[in-house]
């Protein structure tokens, strides 16, 4: 009878289950999660999982669902050690605690830690209808949070800085969704086609990177010591959500990045190598990432920053990285942006406009029309910042290409083209250099002038002809005199290469009713190495 009535009261928790959530976190025994009681536990009698309390938070708890914590996880699923698991809330409640305006300020730092440990908690958005409650108070703790860190009045000590890291690790560091990247062929896939994918947990994630950007930018935090807790492994991870498809992520990881590399002058170097690595993968290997333009972005804020004469480090990152970023077929994506950083580099060091230019024709596109048209909007910037010296270093084999686009079938390729005459530096340059660059051109301008089928294309090749015949009457004329005469042996050859045919086709007729083989005679040899044809082609009967 006694045993009946004890078993029906409540058991004590046992001291292990209070303890393990801060087993090595630094905090009080009783944890935010633990301390409050009178409401439903987050899943109700499922447990759920946080992430680890380690120095690595975001490696802890085995992650479900593109990386959002399985509310029900179970504590005993392939006995895992409290470290690999994290914090587990078996019987736990999640209530809201005290704000801090209704304690003290003595009490301030202790409620502001447990309220740090209340919001590492993760929930699952893939379903809007769950944990309604408890999402609510954790965005509105967040909130507070936010509003704690942009007015506190005192360092943040080394404890606050580990749980602030570990916090933001727990909600932020995930494994990011690719279903846009899984079984597409790299040829069939665009990602100006494709639908970016918008986070579900967005509305806590968005108050954590506010939490986080006050954090670093607060007058505050010590960077001396803020660099243990935010280290390589945590620039790194911010790195990686770089690829998230949710352009506001990105945009708050390219303002917390940039905030990051002006306060940790010992993490500059680092940053700029992982950027670096980044841009290799993508250029050489997979040619898919989401947080380029963002992250270019960035270094353009960097690059202008840099001291002069240029590092040779700085140099090596042009050729090595920024140059390459033309090769992807996706350059459209981020296209403005490095050319942002490509001019910066000419504006600092215009030595290095030939470098650049020479390399924007190493990637220069043969097929992709839209791709050419950025091209040559990028070359005019180059070309603004390029002086006489390097210009003429290059002269030739860029206005090669120019000759080319100036004969392009697409008008807008021509179009392009033309408008460099427009720039007044540009046509300086020209002008100055035209004994070398007439002679490369004036065959597409006489071409575009008589026979190209868009009438705007026409009338701008036109007004280039007027600039070189007003700046060089004589050279325009020798280039025409030339030109004509070119015309004439080109003709020539043509029409000895269709008689050589019709002579092959005549004798071929005549001798297929006896079946008899074709010899080539030594007229038609001959005619076959005037026009550049090789007598076994000749002899093909």
């Amino acid at each position: 009878m006694i045993k009946q009535i004890l078993g029906k009261l409540p058991r004590k928790p046992s001291r292990s289950s209070s303890n393990d959530s801060n087993n090595d976190g630094g905090l009080n025994a009783h944890s935010s999660l633990n301390s409050s009681h009178g409401a439903n536990s987050i899943n109700n009698s499922k447990p759920s999982s946080n992430s680890s309390k380690t120095s690595n938070p975001s490696l802890g708890a085995s992650r479900l669902n593109n990386g959002i914590l399985a509310p029900n996880s179970k504590m005993n699923q392939g006995k895992k050690s409290a470290s690999q698991l994290g914090p587990v809330m078996t019987s736990a409640v999640y209530e809201a605690l005290p704000s801090f305006r209704d304690v003290p300020n003595s009490e301030k730092p202790n409620l502001f830690v447990k309220k740090l440990n209340m919001c590492c908690v993760v929930f699952d958005f893939s379903d809007p209808s769950k944990n309604l409650k408890e999402k609510d108070i954790k965005r509105q703790t967040l909130l507070e949070l936010v509003d704690y860190i942009s007015n506190v009045t005192s360092k943040f000590n080394e404890m606050a800085m580990q749980e602030i890291t570990k916090m933001v690790a727990a909600n932020l560091f995930r494994t990011l969704p690719s279903a846009n990247y899984d079984n597409k062929n790299l040829e069939m896939f665009d990602p100006e086609d494709e639908e970016p994918a918008m986070e579900p947990a967005w509305p806590h994630l968005q108050i954590v990177y506010e939490f986080l950007l006050r954090f670093v930018a607060s007058s505050e935090t010590d960077a001396k010591l803020a660099k243990r807790y935010i280290d390589h492994s945590f620039v790194l991870r911010l790195l990686d959500l770089f690829d998230s498809e949710d352009q506001r992520e990105r945009e708050y990881l390219k303002t917390i990045l940039h905030r990051i590399y002006g306060k940790f002058m010992v993490h500059r170097p680092f940053i700029r190598k992982a950027i670096n690595n980044i841009f290799y993968r993508f250029i050489f290997e997979t040619e898919r990432h989401n947080g380029i333009a963002e992250m270019l972005e960035i270094l353009g804020s960097i690059i202008n920053g840099f001291a002069l004469p240029l590092k040779e480090e700085h140099k090596l990152f042009l050729v090595r990285a920024l140059i390459p970023l033309h090769k992807p077929k996706c350059v459209s994506m981020y296209h403005q942006q490095l050319s942002y950083c490509i001019t910066q580099f000419v504006e600092k060091d215009f030595k290095l406009a030939d470098t650049v230019i020479r390399g924007l024709l190493k990637y220069w596109p043969i097929t992709n029309s839209s791709k050419e048209v950025m091209f040559l909007g990028e070359l005019e910037e180059v070309l603004e910042a390029t002086q006489a010296a390097e210009f003429q270093r290059c002269m030739v084999p860029l206005f090669h290409q120019i000759g080319r686009c100036l004969n392009s079938s697409h008008f807008q390729v021509a179009e392009r083209a033309l408008f460099l005459w427009n720039n007044d530096h540009i046509r300086n340059l020209i002008t100055q250099n035209r004994r070398v660059i007439l002679p490369i051109i004036f065959p597409a301008l006489e071409r575009n002038t008589r026979g190209h089928w868009n009438q705007a294309v026409q009338s701008l090749t036109l007004n280039v002809r007027k600039i070189f015949s007003d700046a060089d009457q004589e050279l325009f004329d020798e280039c025409l005199v030339k030109f004509e005469e070119d015309e004439v042996k080109q003709m020539e050859t043509r029409e000895k290469r269709e008689l050589t045919w019709k002579r092959l086709e005549d004798l071929a007729t005549s001798k297929a009713v006896s079946n008899e083989a074709v010899l080539v005679s030594s007229s038609v040899s001959s005619i076959a190495i005037a026009t550049g044809t090789s007598p076994r082609t000749t002899a093909g009967g």
